[in-house]
């Protein structure tokens, strides 16, 4: 008999279903992809807090490079992996699932290792136990009050490490002296506190220091002017994005800032390794982090940054780098960045060596263009050799120099750097062993006479073989040289190491690679370039986006004329530039300096060139890179612009080019940094940024007057206002100047620097109004610069013209309306 259907609404697949889901609830935790940890709940393992918008993840993290982990809150909206906030920085866990982040008895956050010991507590002074922690959208963990929220009793902002996120506070606690700074990792794979920080001054001045080791402070953000520090005017372009503000009460001193497009632009301040402040932002079409500024700008004014022994060098990566003689401390903190524990010596000194054993006395190596260690001793002798046998006869004597007087140094040589051309340096001489010195005269005989002949006569022979191939060699780059301006030439990399004496003449270097001097065999000068940062193509797509580049050919474009590409090696071969850069000419060449009429014919042909290739290639060409270092000078100065077509060579964004920037906004339009799409007009800003230094032979960013920063396009848009131009051009010209010309080119100026791009002339136009057939219009004053007109009404622009606040209501009332050329 058949047995009655129940009405159970569950056949047995679909419980066996059902139990299976409720297995699987069970074990997700109750905390998993929560923002909130309550007494129920805990992180351990992989679990983790996602804040409510999804900006935030707290969790154990892992830095690369590195078997330990760290209870931290990163990015969850940027691909690579990005912390922000450490909590136990020096005491990391090695067994995440068996350690536990979770609220203790008396209500604090803690952290328990793999034993269960507490290592990490937020330390808070609570009265009730009953609390919840919170990760909040903006990157800030809260323990609050878990009947009441809204109460914080401790915040990880008001703990930062070496990230300061929009909305953090970074400050001086007046009544608990607790000073919010923020310190750099030890290295890339330890975030454990290094040894460069930024803090407020604690002596009560308005202004912030990074130092090194808690001792030496070596920059400084000047004042608080009420709208931005005065030692950093690049702060104005940021009011296009951010909100500063500057509080000093009874209480507390600090500074916070906020996004005003919080939901599209992602971006951090860091204490660096490097020693160095910088501001990062995120490109979510490149995914990857690219520099929008940093302090100082210069990488070697970063004290100590190579340790003792160790040599600074801007012109080549790594920055830092072993004196002769000495190697690095420990390796694998170098390869971690972590440098400041400098170098010790391959061989000991022998001043004070006790051995009957004769040993040969020390010797110095001499070292050209070096920038003088710290703590130099004078001492009162009378020429280089008096001073050398003074730092010869004492044991802690490392180095010497013989420049007007003799100057010594004792033990460790701190903050050396090489290919230095400023004030503070010259030759120094360093003490080494004498077997790191061999003395080239001195020969000794290790093989008999019958051996030495045979050594000859095999000398010989290859001699002759050698011949016989260079000539058939000469006689094939002969051939190419020929070639060049009617196609592309093909070198073979050890020809180009032969042309450049093996790159030993170094002409410069710049985000794109390093360039050197060299010789075709016909005696034609040649500038090389070697590619660096690469991300590789295949050959037959490098060659052909090469040849690309090689087609496009202008009276002001620098001429390619070959390359070489072998395996990973990436060179291209240009034309030699004899006057340089127009940066040397501009800023750096005191024995000539350009007329008036040359920088006016430079701006043009600079214009001719930005306008072809916007407007005559087939396909519109942005640089992304004009500024004066990219401006090459012919015998003749006639400009061409150089590295052109690069960044699409080399596979990068555009957002790439920021990171040759090297910490200064300078030429960049402000577009890059809101994240859209880069057009020809981005080009027309840094044209118009590149005009103004042509017009003042300085630096946009590097006048002062008095100790008081200035920013000269502003000085130049306000007095174009009032119709008084004459006092912008460089005072070195004098009364040699046509100021119907200099007028043009102080409009054109301002009307590149427009902050909406479609304000901004193309550079077809700007041709067309340089050569005089077009008439232009007083421009408005871009808003960014009216901004920092208003954040600078307190410090001077010069001796004869102070900025006040009747000045900015005459600059805001007469600026028109209209908003094209």
């Amino acid at each position: 008999m058949a047995l009655p259907k129940t009405s159970s609404p569950f056949s047995l697949p679909s419980f066996s279903l059902l139990l299976f889901i409720l297995f699987l609830a069970l074990q997700t935790p109750l905390s998993f992809s929560s923002d909130t940890i309550s007494a129920n709940s805990s992180i351990s393992g992989d679990r983790q807090l996602t804040s409510k918008g999804g900006n935030f993840v707290l969790g154990f993290f892992s830095p690369a490079n590195s078997s330990k982990y760290y209870i931290a809150i990163w990015y969850k909206k940027v691909s690579q992996p990005t912390s922000v906030w450490v909590a136990n920085r020096e005491t990391p866990v090695s067994d995440p699932t068996k350690s536990e982040l979770k609220l203790s008895e008396d209500g604090n956050l803690v952290l328990l290792n793999e034993s269960k010991a507490q290592i990490w507590s937020t330390s808070a002074s609570i009265s009730t136990n009953s609390t919840v922690a919170v990760l909040q959208d903006t990157g800030n963990l809260v323990l609050a009050e878990g009947s009441n929220s809204s109460r914080i009793l401790w915040q990880s902002f008001d703990h930062p490490t070496n990230t300061w996120l929009p909305g953090g506070k970074l400050g001086l606690n007046k009544v608990t002296k607790q000073n919010q700074r923020l310190i750099s990792w030890k290295s890339s794979a330890d975030p454990a506190p290094g040894i460069f920080s930024l803090e407020l001054d604690p002596n009560g001045s308005s202004q912030y220091f990074i130092q090194w080791n808690k001792s030496v402070s070596y920059w400084t953000s000047g004042t608080w002017n009420g709208r931005i520090f005065s030692g950093v005017p690049e702060m104005n372009e940021n009011y296009l994005n951010y909100d500063f503000t500057y509080v000093n009460n009874t209480d507390e001193s600090y500074f916070t800032y906020y996004s005003v497009k919080s939901d599209s632009v992602i971006s951090r301040f860091i204490m660096d390794l490097s020693g160095q402040i910088k501001q990062l932002t995120w490109m979510e079409n490149s995914q990857e982090w690219i520099l929008f500024w940093s302090q100082p700008r210069a990488q070697c004014e970063v004290h100590s940054l190579c340790g003792p022994f160790g040599s600074c060098n801007e012109n080549g990566l790594p920055f830092c780098r072993c004196v002769k003689g000495f190697a690095a401390r420990n390796e694998t903190e170098w390869d971690l960045e972590d440098r400041t524990g400098g170098c010790v010596r391959n061989t000991p000194l022998q001043c004070s060596s006790n051995s009957s054993v004769h040993v040969e006395k020390d010797k110095f190596y001499e070292m050209e263009s070096m920038r003088w260690p710290l703590n130099p001793q004078n001492v009162d002798v009378g020429s280089l050799e008096d001073c050398e046998s003074a730092c010869l006869n004492n044991c802690s004597c490392t180095a010497y120099s013989f420049g007007g007087g003799c100057s010594v140094w004792y033990r460790d040589l701190i903050n050396l750097q090489g290919q230095y051309n400023g004030p503070k340096g010259g030759t120094l001489y360093l003490r080494l062993a004498a077997s790191e010195l061999p003395d080239p005269t001195s020969k000794k005989r290790t093989v008999s006479g019958d051996v030495a002949g045979v050594v000859a006569g095999l000398f010989v022979c290859v001699v002759i073989v050698w011949v016989g191939i260079w000539r058939r060699r000469k006689r094939r780059m002969i051939r190419a040289a020929k070639a060049v301006g009617r196609t592309l030439v093909p070198f073979r990399y050890s020809d180009l190491q032969h042309f450049t004496k093996n790159f030993s003449e170094k002409l410069g270097g710049g985000g794109f690679g390093s360039v050197f001097k060299g010789f075709l065999p016909d005696s034609t000068a040649i500038a090389v370039k070697k590619l660096e940062g690469l991300c590789l193509h295949g050959e037959k797509q490098f060659r052909a986006e090469v040849s690309t580049i090689g087609t496009v050919q202008h009276i002001n474009l620098v001429h390619l004329l070959g390359f070489c590409s072998e395996g990973t090696r990436r060179l291209l071969v240009y034309e030699f530039m004899p006057k340089g850069s127009l940066d040397a000419q501009l800023f750096h060449n005191n024995s000539m300096v350009l007329d008036w009429n040359k920088r006016y014919q430079i701006a043009l042909g600079i214009a001719r060139g930005l306008a072809y290739l916007h407007e005559k290639c087939r396909d519109c060409i942005i640089h992304c890179d004009i500024k004066p270092e990219n401006i090459l000078l012919d015998a003749a100065f006639v400009p061409k612009v150089a590295d052109f077509g690069l960044a699409k060579l080399l596979g990068r964004d555009f957002s790439r080019v920021l990171t040759t920037t090297r910490g200064t906004i300078g030429y960049l339009a402000p577009e890059w940094i809101t994240g859209v799409a880069i057009t020809a007009k981005a080009d027309v800003y840094s044209y118009g940024m590149m005009l103004f230094e042509i017009i003042s032979g300085r630096r946009n960013l590097e006048q002062t007057e008095e100790g008081k920063a200035t920013y000269f396009p502003t000085l130049a848009a306000n007095r174009l206002m009032q119709g008084d131009v004459q006092g912008l051009v460089d005072h070195r010209l004098g009364d040699d100047v046509n100021i119907e010309e200099l007028e043009t080119a102080c409009k054109i100026a301002c009307w590149c620097v427009q902050d909406d791009e479609s304000s901004r002339p193309t550079m077809g136009h700007v041709v067309q109004i340089l050569e005089g057939f077009h008439e232009i219009n007083v421009p408005p004053i871009p808003r960014s610069l009216q901004i920092l007109v208003e954040g600078l009404e307190n410090i001077n622009f010069s001796s004869d013209m102070p900025i006040t606040t009747s000045t900015v209501s005459q600059v805001r009332s007469a600026a028109p309306r209209s908003s094209s050329v």
